[in-house]
């Protein structure tokens, strides 16, 4: 390293950039004031030379050759440009006029109000009560037209109200412990004891908590229940609350329910559930032993007395592997006389994926194997079966494999059976240390009712600020959305709410982001879905560049618990 003196430089400057050689004039270097260039000449810094006494510089030639061009004529040509490493290079070498053109160029492609699909924003809530410092959404879950939002410390309900948008109607109390998830009953039954009662829930590491409320921001706490071991998941069948578990000391599972009826809390050991899915009222639990289990929701009200939750064997899987994915799929009733066709797919911890199906004529037979597919070397850990697709998803860095569907009045059939239709990933690299939530916040799907089209919701990496989301049947890519305020996006959840009261109305599906900094911004799916259904390009996302451009922003660490880091 030699210190520069301005006495060195003569009218021309010879530059090693990168190893490209660039010849220029001192004038065109030293135009703009505070750069590195006139700092360059007037000495204030010092640099290398190489061994031909060119003023070596380390950075890319090919964009310095853009910066140099600006130099020389205050002109920038950003035709097969890309802009965020040119104003990289250009706020390295403090060139601020072409930063601040290149800025202007970045507006155009990005606003503060969103793009087309962008529907609103709830901002963190002042509230009168002390809330924790943390503001991070942790989870977003939805049910009819209305939102539960659970941060670190509470849990706050939404709904969406006709002409005047969305208005927060109920907060919990401080709590004591971190939320660990959520479930949100927003219909009215009858059966309930108060016909006007809405009901939110919030499960901590062995305990739950169930409150009830109205539109007018009135709310009962129900009961605390506690049970007795580490719950994995929360959800509502009905009015029913349902919970599951798992036994610490013997790695056995639990069951509990809460029905609105009796007003009655109840739990019941049983073998370790890996997986669960609903339908109508009944609950599937899949084993670790490889049985599939149900309970009829419907049967409680007759048999609590028996202290019996009354659950059933419906299927062993023939290699006893554990049962890590559930889908039940209930076809329409083709005639008052004939029940409803159940159909069930499944997938296995050692990788496999199978439909079973059950004739409502055959009831006494049980489930008959249909199809099994062996194409994951991974455990399988999500399967959808819809009206029109066979979608699943294993542990290999979300390696997806999807079958096209053939029905015959409804139900699924032999000829020609479902044939493949696509293999793609919806990669999702890990928090170093995810916590409980992580997970259930960050679901990737797919979501949508199965007689629906389906999609994955991609997020990159933990404190990503945008989503690609994505049709589950072949990977298409159907929008990109990204955070309006720049901030980490912290959870989402894709919900469609009810239409408005109007003659016509349908219901829309929005995608609901959750923040780092305790805002909740809202996009319009349903809109996104019509600009795909019309446009004449399709493409699957995210590009291997769009992919190294973003991944700038995350920090990659090998201790993760993916094959890849």
């Amino acid at each position: 390293i030699v210190s520069m003196d301005t006495s060195v430089f003569g009218p021309i400057v010879h530059l090693n950039v990168g190893g490209t050689r660039f010849s220029t004039s001192r004038e065109t270097l030293g135009w703009i004031p505070d750069s590195f260039f006139s700092s360059l000449i007037s000495g204030r810094i010092s640099s290398n030379r190489d061994e031909q006494g060119a003023i070596f510089i380390d950075r890319d030639p090919e964009i310095f050759k853009i910066i140099l061009g600006f130099l020389r004529t205050k002109e920038v040509d950003l035709h097969h440009v890309d802009i965020p490493s040119l104003k990289r290079e250009a706020e390295f070498f403090g060139v601020m006029p072409l930063v601040s053109r290149l800025s202007v160029c970045e507006d155009l492609e990005h606003s503060s109000c969103g793009n087309v699909l962008f529907h609103g924003v709830l901002d963190f809530p002042r509230s009168d009560e002390e809330l924790p410092p943390q503001r991070e959404v942790l989870m977003i879950t939805g049910h009819n037209s209305w939102i539960a939002v659970a941060y670190s410390r509470s849990v706050m309900c939404y709904k969406v109200k006709e002409n005047s948008g969305w208005q927060q109607v109920f907060v919990t109390p401080h709590l004591d412990e971190d939320v660990g998830r959520i479930a949100i009953n927003a219909k009215v039954h009858g059966m309930a004891p108060d016909s006007k009662t809405r009901m939110v829930a919030a499960a901590f590491s062995s305990s739950i908590r169930l409150w009830s409320f109205q539109d007018e921001a009135q709310f009962t706490e129900i009961g605390r229940f506690n049970m007795t071991a580490s719950i994995d998941s929360l959800f509502f069948i009905g009015s029913q609350l349902v919970a599951t578990g798992r036994n610490r000391h013997d790695d056995s599972g639990r069951v509990g329910v809460w029905n609105a009826v009796s007003q009655h809390w109840q739990a019941q050991d049983v073998v370790q559930i890996t997986s669960y899915d609903t339908a109508g009222s009944y609950l599937l639990l899949g084993g670790v032993n490889g049985g599939i289990y149900y309970i009829d929701m419907q049967k409680f009200p007759l048999r609590l007395k028996d202290n019996d939750l009354l659950i059933t064997e419906l299927y062993r899987d023939q290699s006893n592997s554990a049962i890590t994915a559930l889908s039940v799929y209930l076809t329409p009733k083709t005639s008052p006389t004939v029940g409803t066709w159940i159909e069930v797919a499944y997938g296995t911890q050692s990788g496999s994926v199978c439909v079973i199906v059950q004739h409502p004529e055959l009831v006494g037979q049980g489930f008959q194997l249909f199809q099994k597919f062996t194409v994951h070397r991974g455990s399988v850990c999500k399967v959808m079966l819809s009206e029109k697709h066979l979608v699943s998803v294993c542990a290999d860095n979300n390696h997806v494999r999807t079958w096209t569907v053939t029905r015959f009045r409804g139900m699924i059939s032999t000829q020609p059976g479902s044939t493949p239709l696509a293999s793609f990933k919806i990669l999702a690299l890990e928090p170093i240390d995810p916590a409980s939530s992580y997970a259930v916040g960050n679901n990737i799907g797919p979501h949508g009712d199965r007689d629906q089209l389906q999609l994955f919701i991609q997020k990159l990496f933990p404190l990503s600020d945008r989503l690609y989301v994505r049709v589950s049947s072949s990977g298409l890519r159907v929008a990109v959305i990204t955070s309006i305020d720049g901030s980490p996006i912290s959870c989402f959840c894709l919900h469609e709410c009810e239409g408005s009261s109007r003659m016509g109305s349908r219901p829309r599906r929005y995608l609901f982001t959750g923040h780092v900094n305790g805002t909740i911004q809202m996009w319009d799916m349903s809109t996104a879905l019509d600009i795909f259904a019309k446009s004449d390009t399709k493409e699957a996302g995210p590009t291997q560049d769009e992919l190294l451009q973003h991944l700038v922003r995350c920090d990659l660490t090998l201790s993760s618990r993916c094959s890849t880091p």
